[in-house]
């Protein structure tokens, strides 16, 4: 019998932490690009990107149409995270929220994540009835019951590459030395880099990079629309950061382009006008590798044909 051409991506053989550390070690800072689903994975590593990343707010608002308030759970993650890790060979940091939980649930959710092909994650200090981010009226939990959330996590690690991240929102309820002291502690607890949310200037990240003076210590969230400000890669590395996230760049875009069409398409009953804004079939299918696959097919057809 014939043998049958894998087309699909292979996993590597080395673990996606340690993929995901190599990275930080070798681009600085590292630019971690949000992706939302497996077909959008294939484009961002086919432009360069080293690390992807998987949003709370992606898996929310794209896989089930909901705010990004802690509604979505654990398996809905690992659904997500398993679609974009199989589709593209690049190591995944996961935006995890609260831990889904106590100390259990936490671990887990360490063991799925590192199982289904994740990288990273990070988890933040806010209340379980969270918010986004950069929006009012967040409330965070003590300082405490955030170090039992990250000792959960590194107890529960079997990968020691896997990479845990910290996640403060403390900036805007205890101001940056609240907000540093609050990282120092994290990471003695066992987290291995701070992502900080929220903050609006780039002294603030070096004066949080120079307190912890760790290596790849710091992460900064630099996403649209919000209360931190679109600063460049040079900017960062300048300010001592470690790696840029950009959590739903790309997803704004898409949604912005699929209004435009159905809006269009509505309005003007055709799409003629629009065409040329549209991702066309053969690109597509380079992505997708399409014409191999089906090459093996006719392959397939002909030897059948032939027996």
């Amino acid at each position: 019998m014939e043998s049958i051409v894998v087309l699909t991506n292979v996993p590597s053989r080395v673990s996606a932490g340690a993929r995901f550390r190599q990275a930080l070690a070798e681009e600085a800072p590292l630019q971690i690009m949000g992706t939302i689903n497996a077909y959008t994975a294939l484009m961002a590593k086919s432009v360069g990107y080293r690390a992807l990343y998987l949003a709370g707010a992606g898996v929310a608002n794209a896989s089930f149409g909901l705010p990004d308030l802690g509604i979505t759970t654990i398996n809905d993650v690992l659904t997500d995270l398993r679609r974009v890790s199989d589709s593209a060979d690049l190591p995944v940091l996961v935006d995890v929220d609260t831990g889904f939980g106590g100390a259990y649930s936490i671990a887990r959710l360490v063991r799925g994540l590192i199982k289904d092909g994740a990288g990273a994650m990070h988890m933040e200090d806010q209340v379980a009835l969270k918010r986004c981010g950069h929006r009012p009226g967040k409330e965070i939990v003590s300082q405490s019951e955030m170090l039992d959330r990250i000792k959960a996590a590194v107890d529960a690690r079997y990968d020691e590459d896997f990479v845990i991240v910290a996640r403060t929102d403390a900036l805007a309820l205890e101001g940056l030395n609240g907000a540093i002291d609050r990282a120092s502690a994290y990471m003695e607890a066992g987290a291995d880099m701070i992502f900080a949310e929220a903050f609006t200037e780039l002294g603030q990240y070096t004066k949080l990079a120079t307190a912890l003076n760790r290596p790849h210590a710091v992460l900064a969230n630099i996403t649209e629309f919000s209360k931190t400000p679109n600063f460049t890669t040079e900017e960062l590395r300048d300010a001592g950061v470690s790696a840029a996230l950009y959590p739903l760049s790309a997803a704004r875009a898409m949604n912005a382009a699929a209004l435009k069409v159905y809006q269009t398409i509505r309005g003007q009953g055709t799409q003629k006008d629009i065409l040329g804004t549209m991702q066309t079939r053969e690109e597509l299918y380079g992505y997708l590798n399409y014409h191999a696959y089906e090459k093996k097919i006719d392959e397939l057809f002909a030897a059948k044909k032939g027996a």
